[in-house]
């Protein structure tokens, strides 16, 4: 369980920011000046220099992301250009490809912070620029709103994998169909009829809740508040509910760790949002509060289920009911060992989850509730304590990552082992340095008191 009472200050954070934010520099570079494009999108690291792996081309909008969030940190005018002149360059077909759910992903991190900085005025206002990001957006938003499946009493949009796959990645997407409706955009269907992205963005939101989600109700004799299902399988033909499964994690009756990650991040953003829109927005889909009640108890499950079940520094092992986790001991107890013989770390689940806290943590002191506001935030504050420090930050120069010991698909091999007698530990990935780099922006602006980060505006 994370221990809450060794909890820093914020603004003690601020020197370890300073120097992850010196290391990416560094980073970028090296990457902009080594990597062969010609491969692919670069996915993760073997040996510490990132190379591709063909799945579904879902980093590298991460990628240029990086050099995005640097500008936005440190004003630095290289790093901008290089993010947005490559996301001009590469990322179009990323907005039209309608064989993935991770369009709020790749199309957010790049055409959505540059839109963000123009508005702030971090960037020049330049009125063809902007709707040129707006309009990567809108068609993004609609394009993954296309990839839809009924099932009994609603939707949801459907993974790589088929129209009977729900992924519970993909609440994360929804943050493109939620900014392209906010852009006054909608999915055109046949016979020219419109079709609500606010509407797609709320079933596909509620499939998670009720699917992908477990609140310790007897769904099965492993259902544990707060524990995810990587995958939730559906038959197509009747649109009925059939059973929970894994791709990345160890079974779908286990909680791989990064999936749960982007529920406990997905849920808090849209809290966010909601909270911004006006009540008439969702009367057509049953009134605000029922969307609310919604996501706020899936959040905060979440979030509770985290901080029980990870080690005491907030660095998470790849699955929590992983098939050698007994062999760690009382593991729980302690901090998270990336060089044990049995199973591995996967910073990055608590990289993404990390920023969830802190944006629940927020939501919630809104509300009035500070014993949990409180709770939240010191658990995101320990972990991101832990995951800007050693063994987690990358200082070494001729590592081209930020954040070491992610894990990508562990059942499958892919993660390199640099001692065949230990878990996979040392490596990183692309979404696991984009996650840390958003993370030390949204630490930066809440130390400095600069504008609040979201992903709408």
């Amino acid at each position: 369980m994370i221990d809450l009472n060794s909890a820093p200050a914020l603004d003690s954070l601020k020197p370890k920011l300073d120097q992850f934010f010196g290391l990416a520099k560094q980073k970028v570079e090296s990457i902009d000046r080594e990597y062969d494009d010609a491969k692919g999108s670069p996915v993760f690291t073997v040996g510490g220099k990132y190379t591709t792996r063909g799945w579904t081309e879902w980093t590298e909008g991460f990628r240029y992301g990086i050099s995005i969030l640097h500008f936005d940190a440190t004003g630095d005018e290289a790093s901008l250009k290089s993010g947005r002149d490559r996301t001009v360059a590469a990322m179009a077909s990323h907005v039209s490809h309608i064989g993935v759910h991770d369009h709020g992903f790749n199309n957010l991190s790049t055409y959505g912070n540059l839109r963000r900085l123009m508005l702030e005025g971090r960037i020049a206002e330049n009125e063809w620029e902007k709707n040129f990001y707006e309009l990567a957006i809108k068609v993004s938003g609609a394009v993954q709103a296309a990839r839809w499946t009924e099932r009994q009493g609603g939707g949801f949009i459907h993974s790589f994998n088929g129209p009977h796959s729900l992924f519970v990645d993909t609440i994360r997407s929804c943050r493109i169909l939620m900014q392209a409706h906010l852009l006054g955009h909608c999915l055109m269907g046949e016979g020219d009829k419109a079709i609500s992205l606010l509407e797609r963005a709320l079933l596909h939101i509620e499939s998670t809740a009720k699917f992908s989600v477990f609140y310790g109700e007897g769904r099965d004799i492993w259902d544990v508040a707060g524990r995810t299902t990587h995958e939730a399988i559906f038959n197509t033909k009747d649109g009925a509910y059939r059973c929970p499964n894994s791709q990345q994690g160890y079974t779908g009756f286990s909680t791989w760790t990064r999936g749960q990650a982007w529920a406990a991040v997905g849920f808090p953003e849209e809290l966010e949002l909601l909270a911004e829109m006006p009540d008439e927005a969702f009367e057509p889909f049953g009134g605000k509060a029922k969307w609310e009640a919604l996501m706020l108890r899936a959040a905060t499950a979440l979030a509770d289920n985290f901080i029980e079940n990870t080690p005491t520094d907030g660095i998470s092992y790849w699955d929590q009911g992983g098939p050698n986790m007994h062999k760690l001991g009382d593991y729980l107890n302690k901090p998270a060992d990336p060089y044990n013989e049995f199973e591995p770390v996967d910073s990055t689940a608590s990289a993404i989850t990390c920023q969830g806290l802190f944006r629940l943590a927020r939501y919630l002191r809104s509300k009035g509730d500070t014993a949990n506001a409180d709770r939240y935030e010191k658990a995101g504050l320990v972990t991101a304590n832990s995951l800007f420090s050693t063994p987690y930050i990358s200082e070494d120069e001729n590592h081209q990552g930020l954040l070491l010991h992610s894990i990508y698909h562990h059942p499958n091999g892919w993660d390199n082992r640099p001692d065949p007698s230990k878990a996979p530990y040392g490596e990183s990935s692309m979404w696991g340095d984009y996650h840390a780099m958003e993370l030390a922006v949204y630490l930066q602006r809440l130390i400095n008191k600069g504008p609040y980060l979201t992903f709408f505006k």
